[in-house]
């Protein structure tokens, strides 16, 4: 009853949500003033606010950024042992580095290390917490470019990076993660910038504790569907998610904007309906995961846990497998590393359906931002397959999807495929791969790929049971993570061009109306049938394997 009444409120709490944030996102992305705070940083990056880009200009500035970006923070976490705030810690080794600055870049905050033992203060909060805002706000501005591309008619521009980006930064996601911070530290989440302090433990041992700013990290790891931590165990370290409630808050955070940009979609595009659909598409494949992993977990085999209801194993004692489940299916919906448990300890089937979660492409509700402009160009390989079914040219938003851009969508959709399954069988297929499996059989497969799924999907959350801390897996997950990012938001952003050059095609008799239940059952389906084509055989040597056995 408790975890029917914690999943009922939080559904409640973001249907709430969903209007007055999604209205807030439209005003913010079509409103024409600046702010005297954007006026400066608009002078010191020396662009021009009110000029307009075209789709290659835009996708530039995705690029240059990110590579800035990349080169900034590799450079603070090998020169972190010269800076102050540095807690005496050594400099992060070159291939770690690598790794961590392209994953927190990426917005996929994969970790392979522990954050409190391996970089200090200044390293997590202007390296690290700066990129978990504005590798958000990158996701936001595509998604948005491509709303555009659907709203407007005849042109060949999408609006001006720069000031989305900047807009997405300082009017969302600063606001909501400052209040949501505040509300972690009455909770008992820890804000210092100490040093390391030791105590003796009640069995006479010494114990050394290392805090950190750990409320305002949380926030916006949540909020902006980061993921990552400073303490070793994540969310469900004490100091960063204490209680109950700061565990509904952290779950709230994770999904609340990316179900309600489909209402910002529907304002942009002139039909809130069009945002309805998108976002119950999102609803019902979150709910059939929800559903799916708590059955596997509460229903848990073997003699003890079926003794007492569930398995505890990996779980935090605090929230139970109930609540730990929900984190789960959450996290792994949304583009988020954030756990509050340890997934490999979940069952065969309840681990297998986190990375089908993953493997979707987020998109249920998603990244901030990615997991609409993936849903949206599911809804346009939908449209095209009811136009081959009935013989006509495929619509959608009274843009045709013609030979273009069907091939554009299906780019889109394959890159994700070929870096899982790659990157799983050359991990697989090589001794330096295998080396740092810690589990052999159906369950060791499926530990690499889940490590290769939530790179290339930019989760970074991890199964564990790998060792991944490795040369090998730190430069091929790296190169998964900035591919599995980059190349989607390129061909995204080349389909939004195509669009908006588009004049409006009337609506006819023959128009598949995109509003109504029919279609969400058609998105829903093609989204499932196309993964479950997609990955069937890996699942089933994998998790699937393992849950039969």
């Amino acid at each position: 009853m408790a975890g029917a009444l914690f999943v009922a409120s939080l559904l409640l709490a973001l249907a709430i949500s969903y209007k007055p944030l999604g209205d807030y996102m439209f005003r913010v992305y079509t409103g024409t003033t600046h702010s005297r705070v954007e006026r400066v940083i608009y002078r010191l990056l020396g662009v021009d606010p009110d000029g307009e880009q075209r789709w290659g200009v835009y996708a530039r500035g995705v690029l240059a950024f990110s590579l800035v970006s990349v080169l900034f923070l590799y450079g603070l976490q090998r020169l972190q042992n010269h800076l102050f705030l540095s807690l005496g810690m050594k400099p992060v080794e070159p291939a770690l580095a690598w790794n961590t600055a392209v994953s927190f870049v990426t917005n996929t905050n994969w970790q392979a290390y522990s954050g409190e033992s391996t970089m200090g203060h200044l390293v997590q909060t202007a390296g690290l917490a700066v990129q978990n805002f504005v590798s958000a706000a990158v996701g936001m501005a595509v998604a948005i470019a491509l709303v555009r591309g659907f709203a407007r008619t005849k042109t060949d521009t999408l609006g001006n990076f720069w000031v989305d980006l900047v807009r997405g930064t300082i009017r969302i996601l600063l606001p909501i993660s400052l209040v949501a911070a505040l509300l972690l530290v009455a909770g008992g989440a820890i804000q210092t910038f100490g040093d390391h302090f030791t105590w003796t433990t009640l069995a006479g041992g010494e114990q050394t504790f290392t805090p950190a700013a750990a409320a305002s990290q949380e926030a916006i790891k949540d909020l902006g569907t980061n993921g990552g931590g400073i303490f070793n165990v994540n969310s469900a370290h004490p100091f960063e998610n204490p209680t109950s409630w700061t565990n509904w808050l952290e779950i709230f955070l994770l999904l609340v904007i990316a179900f309600s940009l489909p209402r910002t979609f529907g304002r942009m595009v002139g039909d809130n309906r069009q945002g309805y659909a998108i976002v119950s598409v999102m609803a019902i494949i979150a709910l059939i995961s929800l559903g799916v992993t708590q059955w596997a977990e509460l229903s848990a085999g073997g003699t003890v846990p079926q003794a007492i209801g569930q398995a505890m194993e990996g779980r935090e004692t605090r929230f139970g497998v109930s609540n730990s489940g929900m984190f789960a299916s959450a996290t792994t919906l949304t583009s988020t590393g954030s756990v509050n448990s340890f997934h490999d300890s979940y069952t065969a089937l309840g681990g297998g359906m986190l990375i089908f979660n993953m493997l979707l492409g987020e998109v249920a509700p998603g990244g901030v931002g990615s997991g609409l402009y993936g849903m949206l160009i599911l809804a346009m390989i939908t449209v095209f397959v009811a136009g081959l079914m009935v013989g006509r040219t495929p619509e959608y938003l009274g843009k045709k999807v013609g030979a273009r851009e069907i091939k554009l969508a299906s780019l889109y959709f394959l890159v994700t495929p070929v870096l899982v399954l790659v990157g799983t069988a050359v991990a697989m297929a090589t001794e330096t791969g295998r080396a740092a499996m810690s589990n052999s059989g159906p369950h060791g497969l499926s530990e690499i790929l889940y490590a290769y799924t939530s790179a290339s999907n930019n989760n970074g959350s991890a199964f564990a049971g790998v060792s991944v801390n490795t040369p090998f897996h730190n430069t091929t997950l790296g190169l998964c993570m900035a591919f599995g990012r980059f190349l989607p938001i390129v061909l995204a952003l080349a389909l939004a061009g195509s669009l908006a050059q588009q004049a409006p095609v009337p609506a006819s008799v023959g128009t598949l109306p995109t509003y109504r239940p029919q279609f969400v059952g058609m998105v829903v389906g093609v989204t499932i049938i196309l993964v479950a084509l997609t990955f069937l055989p890996a699942l089933a040597l994998g998790p699937l394997a393992e849950g039969l056995l």
